[in-house]
């Protein structure tokens, strides 16, 4: 079983390293435990690199599998270790079909944390009692959910193992909006002290 996180540390080439927690993502509080002491949180995340020098665009879209992790952490070495913590919310259904629609939402807190779990369980059992029903395709369910993510809780929207290379096929199934990340108005997170992630002083996002 296991609750899986995905922790991301910056490095000064502004590219990522990635490391892997177990149990990282059963709460959102990991990043309290990592520090300049501590930076695999007293050995709740693994010292073995799960993949090195990875820009900030591929780890959603190439790590950050939405069936699989729980949690994204992105941590500045550089800044005191600040960390941002982020709930991953997964936009698809356990029928079969394709799950690598995702999103993360910046968490400020246990309580902020307990909040968006709960409201999006919420939100994603009742339409499948709607579509269950007949009253909604899951076509519009999904594009439903994945707006209410992203208005309601800044999220940011992703499509896990997208292959941009691939031509789109037109089979009538669910096109969801182009992937954003933060900076472009879908969602910024919050570090540990309440502060927005986005762009630093040479303008550079992290």
């Amino acid at each position: 079983m296991g609750h899986r996180a995905l922790v991301a540390y910056r490095r000064p080439d502004r590219l990522y390293d990635l490391r892997y927690s177990h149990w990282g993502g059963e709460e959102i509080n990991l990043g309290d435990r990592i520090s300049a002491e501590t930076p695999l949180a007293d050995g709740e995340i693994d010292a073995d690199l799960l993949a090195d020098s990875i820009a900030r665009e591929r780890i959603l879209t190439n790590y950050l599998d939405p069936c699989v992790h729980e949690a994204l952490y992105l941590v500045t070495p550089g800044d005191d270790y600040d960390v941002a913590p982020f709930r991953v919310c997964w936009l698809e259904w356990g029928d079969g079909r394709n799950g690598g629609r995702g999103a993360i939402v910046g968490i400020d807190g246990d309580v902020a944390d307990r909040r968006v779990r709960t409201w999006f369980r919420a939100i994603k059992t009742t339409l499948v009692d709607i579509i269950e029903m007949g009253a909604l395709s899951r076509r519009a369910a999904q594009a439903y959910l994945e707006a209410r993510v992203c208005e309601d809780e800044n999220g940011t929207v992703y499509t896990y193992g997208d292959d941009e290379d691939e031509p789109a096929r037109d089979d009538g199934s669910y096109t969801p909006t182009p992937d954003r990340w933060r900076e472009d108005g879908v969602g910024r997170g919050r570090g540990r002290d309440g502060g927005e992630l986005g762009d630093e002083e040479d303008g550079d996002p992290r």
